[in-house]
């Protein structure tokens, strides 16, 4: 005989499941009690949200399916932020939660939430338990579920008699998942391709738009081959930035708001646009209509329901990027060189680099200049969100598909600290480095206890100017330095590391980056570095590549520049 929680984890062990990252409560204790002699690894997190987060940056590292566990309630409730956080940037979790016993389902019992109503929106799908003995099934199907297709996170309801129900060990050998209308695509229409194949060769200046679906299907490879084979520049979105090493000479950088210029001169003067696992999200685009106003569309994703969604396209193929991109390089002639393009886009990138003010100030783009320096292509970097996180993506060189973590789609507040604690589960000989603001860090802080307690060798960077950066800057630019509401107390975030007794420091001096980064890199435990940088800095460019290079944004930029 077999409780459910003993199937629950005996379910969880044949998946492969290394680690869980929760918090207990009442209606999980079964569960718990399991969990004291499994060989499965469990991260007690001081915060469920910490869970859900930490379990998705373990996903996004690993290409494995993260598992995050939290009781009923308030518990379940807590989880919300960060399941949508990764049905956003489609990030295979699975979450497990307790609820309370069948009996008292609907009847408003202590610490009862209607967890599967109140996520439905933000779960590729969620299941509650009713039966033990439908328990293994669910567990099988939601891993499928999470980690095929367009990935996401499926949760998982379990009531407290379902965990402590006995039934008699019964299972047979693991059958083949099938599942009623859920059938991914991952072949691409050969008379699309052959479509594409056609553009591709009469186009006279073709761009590579990738996003987070290229390095969800681990495609990086086949991408840079087929850039290579077509001579073809490639632009990423936030999510695909690792996807073609920085150095390569076809990288454009990231496109979009805050993306390089000469990324968004390109998409703008583009006859053809190679669009592989994108949303063509506002963030890029800005104006739809004007953007990439003359080319062709070409696009390429998982989910049929991205394709057309925002944009037009001229060739729809639906299926998987890696499948689909070696199988154009079969079809492909060797080279289809443009050279006349090429040295076009070359100039964009002479004549409109990434540029900071470097005057002896402490500036937050000198901070990732020099970290990028020190690391190389060593060490994973987890961002938290805001102007952090669009310093990070313009100004740390990434070399390779999943050493850019951090939240996209949603743009969640709090999620770097705790994912990086995921990460460096998934990628224990790594260096893990996350970049904060002082805003964001303030919202989760308090895993500094989760990463004392295991030793967790996170190094967390505070990019501290005592405000709430983004949109301090917004209202800098358009509202006239009103600061209303952004404007954050100096916090002695050393201190409060070094009483949890993680090694920190304050750095105020822009000759002590490099060193302080480097003492970070060689201690062997979670280590923290408060850098007090330029309060005022901004992020620029600030140009979506549907808009007009707005020459009221470029001067801005200059003024800045001159200042």
């Amino acid at each position: 005989m077999k409780s459910g929680a003993q199937i629950l984890i005996e379910g969880l062990k044949e998946q492969g499941v290394e680690v869980i990252f929760g918090y207990p409560g009442g209606v999980v204790l079964p569960i718990y009690d399991e969990l004291y002699d499994s060989d499965i690894r469990h991260i007690l997190v001081r915060h469920e949200q910490a869970a859900i987060h930490a379990a998705d940056g373990y996903a996004r590292a690993s290409g494995k399916v993260g598992v995050c566990l939290a009781t009923s309630g308030p518990g379940a409730c807590n989880l919300v932020t960060g399941l949508a956080t990764a049905y956003m940037d489609s990030i295979p979790v699975v979450a497990l939660t307790g609820q309370v016993p069948t009996m008292l389902l609907g009847n408003d019992a202590f610490q009862e939430s209607d967890i599967t109503g109140i996520t439905m929106p933000v779960t590729k799908h969620n299941y509650l338990v009713q039966d033990v003995r439908d328990l293994k099934r669910i567990i099988r199907e939601a891993f499928f579920i999470a980690g095929t297709g367009r990935k996401g996170p499926v949760l998982i309801d379990i009531p407290k008699d379902v965990s402590t129900t006995k039934i008699p060990d019964e299972d047979g050998p693991e059958q083949q998942i099938r599942l009623r209308g859920y059938k991914p695509t991952y072949q691409g229409h050969g008379k699309q391709i052959q479509k594409a194949i056609e553009l591709l060769i009469s186009s006279k200046r073709p761009i590579i738009y990738a996003g987070g679906g290229v390095i969800s299907s681990n495609a990086s490879e086949e991408l840079v081959a087929f850039a290579e084979r077509m001579c073809m520049p490639i632009t990423t979105t936030l999510m695909g930035l690792g996807c073609i090493p920085a150095d390569h000479p076809l990288n454009l950088g990231m496109l979009g708001m805050h993306g390089t210029e000469y990324a968004n001169y390109a998409i703008t003067g583009s006859d053809l646009l190679f669009s592989i696992g994108v949303r063509f999200d506002d963030r890029v685009t800005g104006n739809l209509a004007t953007f990439a106003p003359n080319a062709k569309i070409i696009h390429i994703d998982i989910d049929p329901a991205e394709i057309g969604k925002n944009k037009p396209v001229d060739v729809p193929i639906v299926g998987d990027a890696k499948i689909i991109l070696a199988d154009l390089l079969k079809k492909i002639p060797e080279s289809c060189p443009h050279p006349e393009w090429s040295a076009q886009v070359q100039g964009w990138k002479t004549n409109h680099p990434l540029r900071f003010k470097e005057d002896g100030a402490l500036r937050p783009q000198l901070v990732l200049k020099k970290l990028s320096e020190i690391l190389g292509t060593r060490g994973v970097i987890v961002s938290e969100v805001g102007q952090n996180q669009m310093w990070t993506a313009q100004y740390f060189r990434f070399s390779r598909p999943r050493q850019w973590i951090s939240s996209g789609g949603l743009g969640t507040m709090g999620y770097g600290f705790p994912a990086a604690m995921g990460v460096q589960y998934a990628c224990p000989d790594e260096p893990v480095f996350v970049i904060a603001g002082d805003g964001s860090f303030q919202m989760n802080i308090q895993e500094l206890g989760t990463i004392a307690q295991y030793q967790i060798p996170v190094k967390v960077v505070i990019l501290n100017n005592q405000f709430l950066g983004m949109v301090r800057q917004w209202q800098e630019l358009f509202y006239e330095r009103r600061y209303s509401y952004t404007e954050l107390p100096e916090v002695a975030f050393a201190k409060i590391a070094q009483a949890y007794g993680i090694e920190a420091e304050t750095i105020t001096d822009a000759g002590d980056v490099e060193g302080a980064l480097q003492r970070a890199l060689d201690h062997k435990g979670p280590y923290l570095l408060d850098f007090r940088v330029v309060r005022e800095e901004n992020v620029f460019p600030m140009v979506p590549a549907g808009a007009a290079i707005s020459e009221m944004i470029v001067g801005k930029h200059t003024e800045h520049e001159e200042e």
